[in-house]
């Protein structure tokens, strides 16, 4: 169940609906696409955390229960998080799945008061092992939410990510994809924070170089290899990273070694 949902002001005055549950140093969790609070990973994450854990969950903007504003910029997300380490006390450690991963790295990058990273699977394509993301991507996306065909920007995003073909076909007729078409706009939110890091070349030295406090980067054993290669690229790029191999696992991580790597790390 999620705890009461509470509100704090983004620097542009958008309202970022959030739920505090447990006690002890804080942790802010954040979701990758088209995931918020009531569906995603990181609410049960927080339940089995909270014994020992300040658990910060929110809905990023233009998801759940938070508002949006009518254009968007990278920056708005690390200003709605700077907004929640304040809920925090001022310190806080970031814990990131996905492109939430990508976007955990920018903040604890351009933000004081983050005390320890982690990250889980940052969708980066740093080698040859798979295509890279080609050009226009996310300009396909949004023409077509743009032009209100909100389920072939979904299309278009899943088939990049893997989504089997009749397995998509079926997706239509559920009432997720009703939910996740009123959503399909922020995919390019996330996109933004990924597509640099995605052009099958490595990542330059030092790309995130404020980085310095401990940080734990992991990627699933059952992963495909440019995912296992790009996570292990991000933990060499850092200064004080360890890499961490969570064994049969893939991105669509299990709670509980999620969980237990995350308390591991963080104790």
């Amino acid at each position: 169940m999620i705890p009461e949902t509470q509100f704090v002001r983004s620097a542009d005055n958008t309202a970022i609906a959030y739920s505090i549950q447990g006690s002890g140093p804080a942790i802010i969790l954040i979701e990758g696409a088209m995931c918020y609070r009531t569906s995603g990973t990181f609410d049960a994450v927080a339940d089995l955390l909270k014994n020992r854990f300040t658990c910060i969950t929110y809905d990023r903007r233009g998801r759940g229960e938070s508002n949006d504003a009518p254009t968007f910029e990278p920056e708005r997300e690390i200003e709605d998080l700077s907004a929640l380490l304040e809920v925090a006390g001022g310190k806080a450690s970031l814990v990131g799945l996905s492109s939430g991963a990508a976007i955990a790295l920018e903040a604890a990058n351009r933000l004081d008061g983050i005390e320890k990273l982690v990250t889980y699977e940052a969708p980066f394509v740093v080698d040859s092992e798979i295509s890279p993301l080609p050009a226009g991507f996310r300009a396909s996306i949004e023409k077509a939410v743009r032009e209100d065909r909100r389920g072939d920007a979904l299309k278009i995003f899943m088939r990049r990510v893997g989504v089997p073909g009749f397995a998509l076909f079926i997706m239509q007729f559920t009432a997720m994809w009703k939910r996740l078409k009123t959503i399909a706009n922020t995919l390019s939110y996330d996109l933004q924070f990924v597509e640099n890091h995605s052009g099958g070349t490595p990542l330059p030295p030092a790309t995130w170089p404020n980085v310095t406090m401990p940080a734990l980067v992991m990627a699933g054993g059952g992963s495909p290899a440019y995912m296992i290669n790009s996570q292990k690229a991000i933990a060499e790029n850092l200064a004080n990273a360890t890499y961490k191999e969570l064994a049969g696992q893939t991105h669509m991580v299990k709670t509980e070694p999620l969980a237990a790597a995350i308390r591991d790390f963080l104790k």
